[in-house]
């Protein structure tokens, strides 16, 4: 007999991103949890895990401040779950990419702008956990919201600092 998602666990998994303690993403997240959007994450997101997911979490919150996960439509098929919304906040610190070999690849300045861009969040639970992750999300939307699309000479000067900055933070 296959169970559906229960549709408060599919939204939790979602907004826990955004304001979760470390053990909440032990209740919620799956030991062999993977998640496919990591690759331009630090590497310790990049693992399998609560701990994956709290790196990514880590990760996004030292980027954006005032970070919010509004949902608009969850839809669940058996194991599987998608959540459809918005997210949104305001880039008050670096936001570091990561190449594949784990070195940083490059910065983006806080500008203290506000975003807000649709997501969709496809997930597979297991034992009521999030087991694998993947997403939809409109980066260009964001990056242009943000002023890093088209970037000014002065704001890819505060970009060349950024990574700088980051390279010796992550070194």
């Amino acid at each position: 007999m296959i169970v559906e998602v229960d549709r408060e666990l599919v939204s939790r998994a979602v907004a826990v991103m955004a304001d979760g303690q470390r053990e909440e993403f032990d209740l919620l997240i799956h030991p062999k949890a993977t998640n496919r959007e990591a690759v331009d994450e630090p590497p310790a997101a990049r693992t399998h895990g609560p701990e994956a997911f709290w790196a990514s979490a880590q990760w996004l919150r030292s980027a954006y401040s005032d970070l919010v996960f509004v949902q608009d439509l969850v839809v669940r098929e058996a194991d599987t779950a998608v959540w459809h919304g918005t997210m949104s906040g305001r880039h008050t610190g670096d936001f570091v990419t990561f190449a594949r070999d784990g070195s940083v690849a490059r910065a983006f300045a806080p500008t203290g702008r506000t975003f807000t861009v649709t997501h969709t969040h496809w997930m597979r639970f297991q034992d009521n956990q999030m087991i694998e992750h993947w997403a939809n999300r409109d980066d260009v939307g964001m990056q242009l919201q943000l002023g890093w699309v088209p970037p000014s000479p002065a704001y890819l000067l505060k970009c060349s600092r950024a990574t700088s900055r980051a390279r010796r933070r992550y070194a």
